[in-house]
């Protein structure tokens, strides 16, 4: 056990060396306040940025971060109408398509100016293209990428969600963006969905509406992209669905037919945002300084050029075609 803690504490630049048992009371302390009304999601993200670089690593969390994520995301949909959800849809289905092939070009020229490794590059703008460490884990088998590559492009994705959870509700309010507007750029501009979901969770509960729904819908889009990846690589890697989806999609049906559950959608929705929260803390907890030094300055600079390329394109487009 103790070999276990020192192994996860040396992988963070503490600055306050406690005795374990006091570490794991502060980090339980912090997670329980996380669920509380006095917490955002992007002040969840930042409390446990700061605790694993104050008192280090507790404990991997990957895992149960992963399955606790895709359980709010279900839970979020019991209180989605099924008129809203395709209304956004559709309006985001144009903006999905454009934006995921303009990316995938663009984060290849990139790449070959900037001469960074073509499988990282790839990683990175499928990541930025998509969902982010979902888009990432789908590719990585079929471009056969090692566990460097792989980590380089998901600290890059990490560390711009973060980022993203803090600036673009501001960003949202400078432009006097709309709920739907706010809800379709945060959903294309946004890597992965647990930033999606926080920033439009502050911005309002219709702009989390329609970010949910746009954000999963174009989650479906690794399924092709990994397709097309596999041909024009001649891969044989097996393409990681997100089947989870499938369960928002259901939440979504029975929240909107099954009138028993109207009462309790409400309460589904809102015990599913502080799970949120839980999530968005534990990320948090797993970015420590340690993880920014290992990600280079060159695939950085690619995965911060391409998230302005995406976000100001979207940004102008849903300024210009939508209210």
């Amino acid at each position: 056990m103790e070999t276990h803690q020192k192994g996860v504490q040396k992988e963070s630049f503490i600055v306050l060396k406690v005795n374990f048992k006091l570490q794991q009371l502060i980090f339980i302390v912090l997670l329980l306040f996380c669920t509380t009304i006095f917490v955002s999601p992007p002040i969840a993200l930042l409390f446990g940025i700061l605790f694993v670089n104050i008192f280090g690593k507790v404990l991997e969390t990957d895992t149960f971060v992963k399955k606790l994520l895709q359980y709010s995301i279900i839970g979020l949909g019991f209180g989605i109408n099924l008129n809203t959800a395709i209304e956004a849809g559709s309006q985001g289905f144009l903006f999905t398509v454009s934006t995921i092939a303009l990316v995938m070009i663009f984060g290849l020229f990139l790449a070959k100016i900037l001469k960074i490794d073509k499988t990282i590059a790839q990683l990175i703008s499928a990541g930025t293209a998509i969902c982010g460490g979902s888009a990432i884990a789908a590719v990585a088998p079929i471009l056969k990428a090692n566990s460097k590559q792989t980590s380089v492009a998901l600290g890059i994705v990490f560390v711009l969600n973060a980022v993203a959870l803090f600036i673009f509700p501001e960003i949202g309010h400078f432009f006097n963006l709309s709920q739907n507007q706010f809800g379709i750029w945060s959903a294309i501009a946004i890597h992965d969905t647990s930033s999606v979901v926080g920033a439009a969770s502050k911005y309002g509960n219709e702009a989390l509406q329609i970010a949910t729904t746009v954000k999963l819908a174009r989650a479906l889009w690794i399924i092709p992209l990994a397709f097309l990846i596999s041909i024009f690589t001649k891969s044989e890697g097996k393409i990681k669905i997100p089947y989870f989806i499938g369960f928002f999609v259901l939440a979504i049906l029975a929240g909107t037919y099954l009138p028993f559950l109207q009462n309790f959608n409400s309460i589904i929705s809102e015990i599913s945002r502080d799970t949120l929260k839980v999530a968005l803390f534990l990320i948090g907890a797993g970015l420590s300084l340690q993880n920014l030094k290992n990600i280079g300055i060159k695939p950085l600079l690619l995965g911060i050029i391409l998230w302005i390329f995406i976000s100001s394109i979207s940004l102008y487009a849903v300024l210009e075609f939508l209210k």
